[in-house]
């Protein structure tokens, strides 16, 4: 179940590159229609500001999309924090009187190991899905990585720089706001699966960092899809399989836009396995090719 703790940008994902750059190739997708063109790319969050992952074939199509769309472009700490103040907290219901003596003991050591102030204690306040993203994503945080120099962040960048638009497929309300709809069961779930693999996500990032740069897929779906199709199905419905639908039927709508090329960038799993964005379009009647 680490899907649901990459998806959300505001709050990073849980990758990073460490491997050696020079043979740095993800994958790269070209859908076709008529006079139009869309690239799709999948990317990583978060990244050390030394690898190099751009190669001749990613340049070419950055340079010739008029557009950049990419998950979520309000995503800065002024944006997000009251967002997550207001979806994120329930000081009514403390973490710790929803989880077992064992979960409890648990959450204490993942707390120690991501290295939070106060410990356990900071996440009383939070709602499961809230403390599960923070002890996924703060042992990073605490060993320097920077989310400045994520793949989309510098995407981002590199078009607003080059006078290109930028605009986001969701919103950071809608990301936040989905997690906190989620049942109760599920979030605890959720966050129980994090306790669980706390010992075991640097061993995992360093696999999934592998597939990333080597193009491949297979490998990505395995890694991010997989356990979360069989451990929750629900929640792959609703956090791969829906998503993937809907960027799909807008992937469709830029294609209707004739003489337009665009680049469409979102987290790797989602161009992965048998519900990938691309399996989306095909049920639309869209071919995509890979580069």
């Amino acid at each position: 179940m680490h899907k649901q703790r990459r998806f959300a940008v505001f709050l990073l994902s849980l990758l990073f590159l460490l491997c050696d750059n020079a043979f740095a190739h993800p994958a790269l997708w070209q859908v076709q229609s008529n006079s139009s063109t869309v690239y799709l790319f999948g990317t990583v969050h978060l990244l050390p500001n030394d690898t190099d992952w751009r190669f001749p074939a990613l340049k070419q199509a950055l340079a010739q999309s008029q557009a950049l769309y990419i998950e979520l472009t309000d995503d800065d700490q002024a944006s997000v924090t009251p967002l997550v103040l207001r979806y994120g907290l329930d000081t009514e219901h403390p973490l710790s009187t929803q989880l077992s003596e064992g979960d409890n003991a648990a959450l204490t050591k993942a707390a120690q190991l991501a290295g939070l102030p106060g410990g356990a204690a900071t996440l009383q306040p939070m709602k499961p899905w809230l403390a599960a993203l923070t002890l996924s994503v703060a042992p990073l945080l605490k060993a320097g990585l920077d989310p400045a120099e994520g793949v989309d962040k510098q995407l981002k960048t590199q078009m607003t720089n080059a006078g290109k638009p930028v605009r986001g497929l969701e919103t950071a309300e809608q990301q936040i706001q989905f997690l906190a709809d989620l049942p109760s069961p599920i979030q605890l779930a959720f966050l129980r699966d994090t306790l669980r693999d706390v010992d075991k996500d640097t061993a995992e990032l360093l696999s999934l960092i592998d597939a990333w740069k080597q193009g491949n897929v297979a490998a990505i779906a395995k890694l991010e899809n997989d356990e979360l199709k069989t451990r929750e199905p629900a929640l792959y419905q609703e956090l791969i399989v829906q998503r993937n639908a809907n960027w799909a039927g807008k992937i469709k709508d830029m294609l209707k836009q004739p003489g337009v090329t665009v680049f469409v960038a979102v987290g790797a799993a989602h161009l992965a396995g048998p519900d990938s964005v691309q399996a989306q379009l095909a049920k639309l009647g869209i071919t995509v090719q890979q580069d």
